[in-house]
């Protein structure tokens, strides 16, 4: 089968053919139909995020239909329209017994500890394999998989209550989506921070303020709007110094600021002022749980959560394409999300 692989950090991704992966009694082997490219892919290419064992398939954002499976698998198909939880744990610790699978000690997450989904096929166990509703289209059901997911998990992290007012950082895949649910939240305000006029004009469009990173300081702007106030939730996305530090400045009193992007930079607080005056929380996130991707379907079906024409970009499963997709994420392009869709591929 074609597949895309990084073979060494820091250089171009490449077209290899490799054999399609066998699976066992308890696994699915998925037709890949749509593949979301994730900034945390750029991460992997450039070395910023490591990665144990090279060459590996990237892609974690990941549906298709249902090719084959183990004889012990019960809940899906052949045919099936399925998305696929990225996440692969042992199913049997304690935090996965617990509902808290990120934290297992096995845990492997497709498209970096093994192989995901910029190839024909992935093989996933079978708990890892969500049946998708009809209503769904696939491309949305793979990017649902990162982008929406972790902000919904975001979201849940924070505490959202209703009439909380909300600041996202960055509007990338996770702050589209961020932006969205936080409304199925039933929450006040959101404001929406970014340095692109295409993507403050998107979240205008939906119903965010939007503020202007590139105008003023974002915290005087949105304490302005508050009328010194703050925010009860900032939720961070885009894991740079400024902009953490800014998420936690713009509180208001018992407020949260969410940490989501991946980072290799330092954040530094002044403790009285910032967090003991305010009794504000900082709160980490890690990825997102299984148990809360049904969650989404609801929102996906009734046009809560959707990708209209426009937010998306569709390459092949191609190299070169894909690799041009990746700079474009450095240079934080306009669209929302690029999917890699396989030329012949039925959804």
């Amino acid at each position: 089968m074609k597949a895309v692989r990084l073979r060494q950090f820091g250089k171009a991704l490449e077209d290899v053919e490799i054999a399609v992966p066998e699976i066992g009694a308890s696994e699915v082997l998925v037709r890949v139909a749509a593949c979301g490219i994730c900034h945390s892919d750029a991460h992997y290419r450039a070395g910023i995020s490591s990665i144990d064992t090279l060459p590996v398939t990237l892609g974690h954002e990941v549906a298709g239909r249902v090719e084959a499976v183990g004889e012990q698998v019960t809940h899906a198909s052949p045919g099936d329209r399925v998305c696929i939880h990225y996440l692969v744990s042992c199913g049997a610790c304690d935090f996965c017994l617990r509902g808290n699978e990120q934290f297992c000690a096995q845990v492997q997450m497709i498209g970096k500890d093994r192989d995901g989904g910029y190839a024909e096929f992935i093989k996933v166990p079978s708990r890892s394999v969500f049946v998708l509703p009809d209503e769904v289209p696939l491309e949305v059901g793979a990017i649902m998989m990162c982008s929406s997911a972790t902000a919904f998990h975001a979201l849940n992290k924070a505490r959202v209550k209703s009439g909380d007012s909300i600041v996202i950082f960055g509007f990338g895949g996770l702050g589209y989506s961020a932006l969205q649910l936080a409304r199925t939240f039933d929450c006040g305000t959101i404001y929406v921070v970014d340095i692109n006029p295409a993507k403050l004009a998107t979240a205008a469009a939906l119903g965010g303020v939007p503020i202007d990173a590139t105008a003023a300081d974002p915290v005087e702007q949105i304490m302005n709007a508050t009328s010194g106030r703050g925010v009860d939730i900032a939720i961070e996305l885009v894991g740079a110094t400024a902009m953490m530090q800014y998420a936690v400045r713009c509180l208001a009193i018992h407020g949260r600021a969410i940490m989501v992007a991946l980072s290799k930079e330092s954040l530094s607080l002044r403790p009285y002022p910032n967090l003991i005056n305010k009794e504000a929380e900082v709160i980490g996130v890690s990825d997102h749980l299984a148990s809360e991707l049904p969650l989404l379907w609801d929102p996906a079906r009734s046009g809560k959560l959707s990708f209209p024409a426009g937010t998306l970009h569709h390459v092949d499963l191609d190299a070169a394409q894909i690799n041009s997709a990746l700079d474009g994420l450095e240079r934080f392009t306009d669209h929302i999300r690029t999917v890699i869709v396989p030329r012949g591929t039925v959804s």
